[in-house]
């Protein structure tokens, strides 16, 4: 199998673009840095690092633009994100799930696969040749700190795409493992070790990034793998060690003001812990999240293919909630923005695209410590959390329930909070509900699927056939 190949080495060209280690990057031509010679010196492996981070925002077609298109996948597939209408067709196949179903090349399924991999396999590039490198150790733990981090985020994507959750079978096969940089194919290894993968992953990268300054906006920090952490652990049903980590990620960080919280989710402030920084002049435009979500400015979204939220959750939030103006109001709708189409999401300055990627919020750290400790018996302190986030919206929220009611309204507001982030697909498979699109304002014609029950084999992703037809390790007997 020569999926791999040597990736990194096209991504350091694309580098060159990128904001950081702005001196050196301009002295070195593209062609003067090879997969190989890029590992000749800590200044050159930080060069690969930033291009693998470059590739996690750039696209390869309109609906294929790194990270953010699998965020916007996974909650298309749930029940509180509605697509107004047909518009231009992307993304309608991952809203209707035909595309988990179909792994020809250019789907979804092979998307998923390769991007993932690729990061991955960069990953590994950083954390097997950095080692050699000339220059100081401190720079060398960094990067590698990095490339592990990279690496678990990516196999955590991997995981809960092509299998179902693993607390339902950790015995089920994964995807390959892949500790060395390779272009030879595996077989699928157990979810189990997946996981175990992903988790060795973090604690090293925690290991080697504690105490060190972030180098770039867009990188990780050791706070950050501790929010990969908790992550992985709620996602696992861990949730002694949900809580925990997501408490120690959450140290020192604020919760946005209103203000901050209705401006847009495009620039960085005090509740961001890890975002990418798009250069301005290097945005993908069409080929972007923002131009899928923001329907104000002249955008796929705009163009009938405004995403909207579920009556139902739009409903649930009160009228003192800062929230509910991320959207709009019913009866107020006009032109390019429909009653209920979101606008959570939009550039800051429409004439330039100037907008960042979220991926990952001190908010969400609050809700993993609160779900984490109600469903450990701690209702107390659950409780307390989840006033202290909520309340930062709504100064009139308070919740004083228990036991399930506690569970069910921290989940209800995990799903108001963290819309269009990225979450709901991964939390229907963990919490084993189903889909239900019924009874809201989802058109049947357009959604197609509108229940699906849990642990159906149309929540998990086909591997591509391009996998398979060049790995000796993965047939077709193999295939979800």
């Amino acid at each position: 199998m020569k999926i791999f190949n040597k990736v990194i080495g096209v991504l350091v060209g694309a580098s060159l673009l990128f904001g950081c280690a702005e001196d050196y990057l301009e002295t070195m031509p593209t062609d003067a840095v090879s997969g190989d010679e890029v590992f000749n010196t800590t200044d050159g492996a930080l060069v690969a690092l930033n291009g693998t981070y470059r590739r996690m925002w750039t696209s390869t077609t309109h609906g294929q633009f790194g990270q953010k298109s699998t965020d916007l996948t996974f909650d298309l597939m749930g029940e509180d994100m509605v697509v107004h209408s047909q518009g231009y067709g992307w993304f309608n196949a991952e809203y209707n799930f035909s595309q988990t179903v179909n792994p020809g090349n250019g789907t979804r399924s092979d998307y998923l696969w390769s991007y993932n991999y690729i990061i991955a396999n960069n990953a590994s590039r950083l954390i097997a040749n950095t080692p050699d490198a000339v220059g100081p150790q401190d720079d060398k733990d960094y990067i590698i700190g990095q490339g592990h981090v990279l690496r678990a985020y990516s196999y955590f994507y991997l995981a809960n795409s092509f299998q179902q959750n693993v607390t339902i079978d950790p015995s089920a096969p994964g995807v390959p493992i892949y500790r060395e940089p390779t272009s030879e194919g595996a077989s699928r290894a157990p979810l189990s070790e997946v996981y175990a993968f992903i988790n060795e992953d973090l604690d090293r990268g925690i290991a080697l990034l504690e105490g060190k300054d972030r180098r770039h906006i867009s990188h990780a920090t050791a706070a950050v793998a501790r929010g990969l952490k908790a992550r992985v652990a709620l996602q696992a049903g861990d949730y002694p060690a949900a809580a925990q980590y997501a408490n120690a990620a959450r140290q020192g960080l604020g919760l946005m003001n209103p203000d901050q919280y209705n401006a847009g989710f495009s620039k960085y402030n005090p509740e961001w812990m890890w975002g990418l920084e798009i250069i301005d002049d290097q945005a993908t435009i069409f080929a972007s999240f923002f131009s899928h979500l923001d329907p104000i400015i002249l955008s796929y979204a705009s163009l009938g293919g405004q995403k909207k939220i579920n009556t139902n959750l739009y409903s649930y939030m009160s009228d003192t909630d800062a929230r509910k103006a991320n959207f709009i109001t019913p009866g107020t709708g006009a032109g390019t923005t429909p009653d209920y189409a979101s606008i959570k999401f939009v550039v800051a300055n429409p004439g330039s695209w100037d907008a960042d990627y979220l991926l990952m919020r001190a908010s969400e750290m609050y809700l993993i410590e609160a779900e984490a400790l109600a469903r450990t018996g701690q209702d107390g302190p659950a409780a307390d959390l989840l006033n202290e986030l909520v309340s930062a919206r709504d100064a009139a929220y308070s919740f004083s329930g228990a036991g399930q009611a506690l569970i069910d309204e921290i989940l209800i507001q995990r799903r108001i909070e963290l819309w269009g982030e990225g979450f709901r697909y991964l939390d229907i498979k963990r919490l084993d509900l189903g889909l239900d699109r019924t009874g809201t304002i989802h058109n049947p014609a357009l959604a197609q699927i509108m229940e699906l029950p849990a642990r159906d084999n149309m929540w998990i992703f086909r591997i591509p056939l391009r996998e398979i037809d060049a790995n000796d390790n993965i047939g077709m007997s193999d295939q979800n």
